[in-house]
């Protein structure tokens, strides 16, 4: 049992508020273990979806008013509960934004979930933020304590496939499904997706149809990149509605990364060399990526055979023959950094680094890229695993019981994640109340 396992810091009976967590029975579970430990816990259910995730267990409000009178009354909720903590997954979704700004005011702790900064085997957990308002954003490299992470194995090869993904989509598809016709319960549910969900069939239904074809070309492709003598700067895309990508970086769409690297590209690579741009393996096609990427590379004067578009696929053979990597702030490109490739990072990333990614303009590093400290990433690397990332998934029965031990037991410490081995001379790592 739980319980047994966990020698929680603090035997203080909490209240938790549960928000949107990822999708499947991860947050509900979690809720579970915690009950099991004697806390309270409540969610907070924006619509069908949300409902049925926690299905017949106490606790659960639902809130089917306008996102505007969420803005207005979510602290007085969050003081009308009695929370104390607030857990939620990701920092950017409206919902979860308002909320987490209140609970700071409120003096709550927030607890934040996200997918692993070391995928697809481990899941990342926080205390102020994630992503671009990660404390790892304010954690420099020499404030590292590397006393007692000399045992933690970090040279482990990064997998090469996706984990979970499978597990994923079943959820996902689940969640939006139920949303998409059984929502007429929460008629203000207010989504963070840009497209209207019929969109989001339409794109996703052609993609499963095309699938065949799709992965046969896909191949074709890589085989073509892979064989060619000429060396090729690897670019890779996130999806257009990554929250993280729009939050934490200058660009609005993937479509305008594009257009900036082959503008970069055509001014700083040299003669012969290939960029390769290489889709997210969820992309579904609606912003017609390839398309974007032969006009831009037409306006900026790249030559079609030195422009390659893969769809998908997976990443470790085409990193490891890169010359380069490029990212907005992908986590994918912590594999290039393990296979010490020079990599640049366009937005805000927890691993952007000096010693890490190179702090030189994108023409630059096309011409001539600065390679990551290998010894730096070791130590970023074990740092990481010995502190924001936890064994497990969310998606899979057997991710969700590895995971599910340390995650309440580090809920339940009195201690942030990174404390133990930050140099106290770092202000922003703190016990939180």
């Amino acid at each position: 049992m739980i319980a047994s396992k966990i020698a929680a810091s603090s035997t203080t009976k909490r209240r938790f508020c549960f928000l949107q967590g990822p999708h499947g029975p991860f947050f509900p579970e979690l809720s579970d273990a915690l009950r099991h430990l004697g806390h309270e816990t409540f969610r907070v259910g924006f619509n069908v979806g949300d409902a049925h995730e926690w299905g017949k267990r106490e606790g659960y409000i639902p809130f089917r008013d306008p996102i505007e009178v969420w803005r207005e009354g979510v602290a007085d909720l969050l003081q009308r509960e009695g929370a104390e903590d607030l857990v939620i997954y990701g920092d950017a979704r409206p919902y979860h934004a308002v909320a987490v700004e209140a609970a700071e005011r409120l003096g709550l702790r927030v607890h934040f979930f996200e997918e692993g900064y070391l995928r697809p085997f481990w899941i990342t957990y926080e205390r102020d933020g994630v992503n671009g308002r990660s404390p790892l954003m304010r954690i420099d490299l020499n404030d590292i304590e590397e006393e007692g992470l000399e045992d933690v194995v970090a040279d482990d090869i990064p997998p090469a496939r996706w984990g979970e993904l499978n597990a994923h989509i079943a959820h996902s598809l689940r969640y939006h499904i139920r949303n998409h016709f059984k929502n007429g319960a929460y008629p203000n549910f207010y989504r963070h997706l840009p497209d209207r969900p019929v969109d989001d069939w339409r794109n996703v239904a052609g993609r499963v149809f095309y699938q065949p074809v799709l992965r046969l070309r896909r191949r074709a492709r890589e085989r073509r990149v892979m064989t060619d003598s000429r060396p090729y700067h690897l670019v890779l895309l996130q999806l257009g509605w990554d929250a993280s990508m729009r939050r934490y970086s200058s660009f609005s769409s993937v479509s305008q990364v594009i257009e900036t690297c082959l503008k970069a590209f055509a001014s700083g690579a040299q003669e012969g060399e290939v960029i390769v741009f290489k889709t997210h393996p969820l992309e579904d096609g609606r912003e017609g990526l390839e398309r974007s990427a032969t006009q831009a590379a037409a306006r900026c004067g790249v030559a079609p055979d030195r422009l390659a578009f893969i769809e998908g696929g997976k990443l470790a053979a085409l990193i490891s023959g890169a010359k380069s990597v490029v990212t907005v702030n992908s986590t994918a490109a912590q594999q290039a950094l393990w296979r010490d490739k020079p990599v640049i990072a366009l937005g805000q990333a927890i691993f952007a680094k000096p010693g890490l990614v190179s702090q030189q303009p994108l023409a630059q590093f096309f011409a001539a890229p600065d390679a990551p400290d290998p010894s730096l990433y070791r130590l970023f690397r074990r740092f990481l695993l010995a502190t924001s990332q936890i064994s497990g998934g969310f998606y899979t029965p057997h991710g969700r019981s590895s995971a599910m031990t340390p995650a309440v037991r580090a809920m339940l410490s009195d201690e942030d994640p990174y404390a133990q081995f930050v140099r106290r001379s770092q202000p922003q790592i703190r016990a939180l109340p």
